[in-house]
């Protein structure tokens, strides 16, 4: 039976993972043939870096992801540390309501906004974009965070205040410092989801494109071949942040 298990899981692994090693090898390839090897080089990258669009649309990516990563950090936290200083039954309604866009399909999150931004008559561009990247982290920073505020000491804060502390000087200097593994934890996962996004992005933003978005365009009307190495390179950090995340995850439940 374990063979069989093995044979499974490799089976498995193989299926998901052999298309991305093909197209990471391709990104190599000299020339422009998909089917016939012509040699190594690095031809495709240095063209990648040399488009225009490539470099508007990666600008994109990274500044909505930074500011998305760095607004629902902060409103994620303090929504955790208001969560747990809840009674159980509201306590529960609010995780509830938390967890219902974990599980919701990205479309149906894509769609919702689209109508509202069209409903409230804010034009979709970058602005809406942003947005829409803070509304869907905040949910996985708050599941991040809370861990952390139940393992902490719940009178650290009372005695703070009973010392002369202000609320903000308590904060700031007795909850974050205990609960700030969750919280890196958090931004990591918020700046990885944003990162690679495509489905949210494409609804909320027709006329801004970052990455997720350009690479669908173009593949609409033929995939250009420094598209390999657009997509290898963004599967390389996005596994890289991935790891990161895992490792302090793990870290954190010793």
């Amino acid at each position: 039976m374990k063979v069989l298990k093995r044979f499974y899981l490799a089976l498995i692994l193989v299926f998901l993972y052999a298309p991305i090693l093909v197209m990471i090898v391709q990104s190599f390839n000299a020339g422009k043939s998909r089917a016939v090897w012509e040699g190594f080089s690095f031809r495709w990258y240095a063209e990648l870096f040399n488009t225009a669009q490539i470099k508007d649309a990666l600008i994109v990516t990274l500044t909505v992801a930074a500011l998305a990563t760095i607004i629902s950090t902060v409103l994620g936290t303090l929504a955790a540390i208001g969560i747990q200083a809840m009674k159980a039954r509201p306590q529960t309604v609010m995780l509830a309501l938390n967890n219902i866009p974990l599980t919701m399909p990205d479309i149906v999150t894509g769609i919702s906004l689209m109508l509202l931004f069209i409903f409230t008559g804010v034009p979709r561009g970058y602005v809406t974009m942003l947005l829409a990247h803070i509304t869907f982290d905040i949910p996985y920073v708050i599941l991040s965070v809370l861990p952390k505020l139940k393992q902490m000491n719940q009178n650290s804060y009372e005695a703070a205040l009973d010392l002369g502390a202000t609320p903000t000087y308590a904060l700031l200097h007795v909850i974050l410092p205990e609960v700030m593994p969750g919280v890196i934890t958090g931004a990591m996962l918020a700046f990885t989801l944003s990162l690679d996004d495509f489905t949210i992005s494409y609804f909320t933003s027709p006329t801004v494109q970052n990455l997720s978005t350009l690479i669908y365009s173009q593949s609409r009307q033929g995939i250009k071949l420094y598209m390999y190495a657009l997509s290898a390179l963004m599967f390389v950090a996005l596994l890289v942040l991935l790891l990161l995340v895992n490792k302090r995850s793990s870290k954190a439940e010793i």
